[in-house]
């Protein structure tokens, strides 16, 4: 983030004309790509400059929803098979979102 940072601030006081510093050179300090920093000058100039990344506090769109985190819970409480074969017989998720579905359930407990 403090990259970013630096950047957008070299590249303010470049339009400006307080710094003789080439894109280039930029690049090198602030350690981005020339064309990504000509990206960034592009919305420095238009204003629409953001320090926050666009998906910040959005779910995730692959994301157990607490139906399915149900349905899983209720189903393997259910069966009398191991994680592993319960795992392939639901197969629409990973071996380790299940376990971990499990888990936070307290159905299963962690092996130490």
């Amino acid at each position: 983030m403090n990259n970013k940072r630096q950047a957008i601030e070299l590249i303010e006081k470049k339009l400006a004309g307080k710094t003789f510093l080439s894109y280039k050179e930029i690049a090198a300090v602030t350690g981005y790509h020339p064309k990504y920093l000509l990206h960034l000058k592009k919305e420095v100039k238009e204003g629409t400059i953001s320090l926050k990344h666009g998906n910040s506090f959005k779910k995730p769109y692959n994301a157990l929803t607490e139906e399915e985190r149900n349905y899983i819970v209720n189903l393997y409480k259910r069966s009398h098979v191991s994680i592993k074969k319960f795992c392939e017989f639901y197969g629409k998720r990973s071996y380790s979102c299940i376990y971990n579905t499990l888990k936070k359930a307290g159905v299963i407990k962690q092996n130490v």
